[in-house]
């Protein structure tokens, strides 16, 4: 069920790239007259973002709080209407603030799915477990990938310059289907409920609650974006300054947290290895949001050809994720009562992504565009990519305090996503500056050579008495123990 969550996620939030890249492609719309369209489309991207970075610790507090299930159903449910409404709309306004909405909807899902996954899965597999859930974020990524470009030549016929609503409606009726699953069939074991406390965020269930003050931290964080791009389009601020005020919003909030919630966000905040590993997870959204957010346009400016087939070719790189996350999970368990076990795996994973990121900017800048060749490249460089987030995560929670994983795994998001803020439109600027995706390529591989240096900034003396396996095996005493 947490797999098809994912899935959902990131059908809703992926197909957003592909349809500006049609829309400007055919000028329609409110894409019809804009100078800089890269530029501008990036900051649609980086908007959504912003909402997503900014309830991430929001979702893993009110997970920890109300339970992990209701804010990851709720998650869903606001991301269906919220796409559904998209495909609706009918101007830019609108437009942008549901994207704002849906990225302030899903950003409270991965800070409780990681945090269920640890409460659920036995210590020896938490981090197959996590590979093999998060392998729905690469299943979605790829069919929206590939999907979009296809359901706007299956709805253009009928629909005309309104074909970008189609991809919208279709995907956010899916979400609710995938909701009801969910509901019905994502429930903790009962045994294992009935050994723990009744008040642990593994069992409780407060949707009430939740949805209250889900509310009211998003009616806050929307009017303060809201605010900053209307205040910032009127002053003529370019789309890239936007940005970085928005990523300023990141530190703001966790200055307030601090100084509002300190006993609950100090365990997470004051550990020398979680910030290393949060600064360098910023690569890494930067890297998925580069690659998801404008994949296609770069493998067609290079690879020439039609919309449709330069989808295909980029498809491949998400399509790795489907081997990568497993593999990188498993790899991460095999290692993990070794001295740096999983940091180890993390640099290894981050240094190799970073050799092929160059690999594959050396190879389209030198002017070929063969596309198995680029197929091939883009497969490998997505195989270490996805491997390395489930040990990430893995690293996360074995680093985090029993009790604050949720909030743990929000920080990491909520600093990790000023990457994702910032490169959507740091890229189109620099595509539209140079009339070249090369600038961006560049700079994605430098980024991901200084997250490797992080990694290995993350000291052995933090990992040598890891709570996390002494927990989880009196956990699995106790559920054999229930079983027998």
């Amino acid at each position: 069920m947490l797999f098809l969550g994912w899935f959902v996620s990131y059908i809703d939030r992926t197909a957003t790239g592909p349809v500006i890249t049609w829309m400007i492609e055919n000028k329609v719309s409110f894409f019809s007259n804009i100078p800089n369209p890269h530029e501008f489309g990036g900051l649609i991207g980086s908007l959504f973002f912003a909402g997503f970075m900014l309830n991430q610790f929001p979702g893993g507090y009110l997970g920890d709080k109300f339970g992990y299930r209701p804010v990851i159903i709720l998650s869903i449910v606001w991301a269906g209407v919220a796409t559904i409404l998209t495909g609706l709309t009918g101007g830019l306004v609108m437009f942008v603030m549901l994207r704002v909405l849906l990225g302030l909807g899903e950003g409270i899902l991965y800070s409780n799915d990681r945090s269920y996954i640890v409460f659920n899965t036995p210590p020896e597999k938490i981090g197959l477990g996590m590979g093999v859930v998060i392998t729905g974020l690469s299943v979605g990524l790829t069919v929206a990938t590939i999907g979009t470009p296809l359901l706007l030549g299956l709805a253009e016929p009928m629909m005309g310059k309104e074909a970008w609503r189609f991809p919208f409606l279709l995907m956010g009726g899916i979400s609710f289907l995938v909701v009801i699953l969910m509901f019905k069939f994502m429930r903790p074991n009962s045994k294992l409920k009935q050994s723990v406390d009744s008040e642990s965020p593994g069992v409780k269930e407060y949707y009430g609650k939740a949805l209250v003050q889900l509310c009211m931290y998003s009616v806050v964080f929307l009017s303060i974006i809201m605010a900053i791009y209307f205040a910032s389009t009127k002053l003529g601020i370019s789309s890239v300054m936007i940005a970085f005020i928005l990523t300023g919003l990141a530190p703001l909030l966790i200055l307030y947290l601090y100084k509002t919630k300190k006993s609950d966000v100090y365990p997470v905040l004051m550990n020398r290895n979680l910030i290393f590993l949060y600064l360098s997870a910023i690569a890494i959204m930067w890297h998925l949001w580069f690659y998801g957010f404008w994949s296609v346009s770069i493998v067609q400016e290079f690879g020439g050809g039609a919309l449709m087939g330069a989808a295909l070719v980029a498809s491949f790189n998400g399509l790795a994720g489907i081997i990568g996350f497993p593999l990188g999970g498993r790899i991460s368990d095999k290692v993990a009562n070794r001295r740096n076990g999983r940091r180890n795996i993390l640099a290894i994973l981050t240094g190799l992504l970073t050799v092929s990121i160059f690999i594959f900017t050396a190879y389209v800048q030198l002017g070929n565009n063969n596309p198995v060749i680029m197929s091939l490249i883009l497969f490998v460089s997505g195989l270490f990519f996805f491997a390395l987030q489930p040990v990430a995560h893995a690293l996360t929670a074995e680093l985090a305090p029993e009790g604050k994983r949720g909030t743990a795994f929000g920080m990491w998001n909520l600093i990790a996503e000023v990457g994702a803020v910032l490169s959507p439109v740091v890229s189109g600027f620099l595509r539209d500056s140079t009339q070249s995706w090369g600038a961006p390529l560049l700079l994605d591989g430098a980024l991901m050579a200084a997250s490797c240096l992080l990694v290995m900034a993350i000291s052995s003396k933090g990992l040598q008495s890891s709570s996390l396996h002494k927990e989880n095996e009196e956990v699995s005493i106790e559920k054999q123990s229930i079983q027998a």
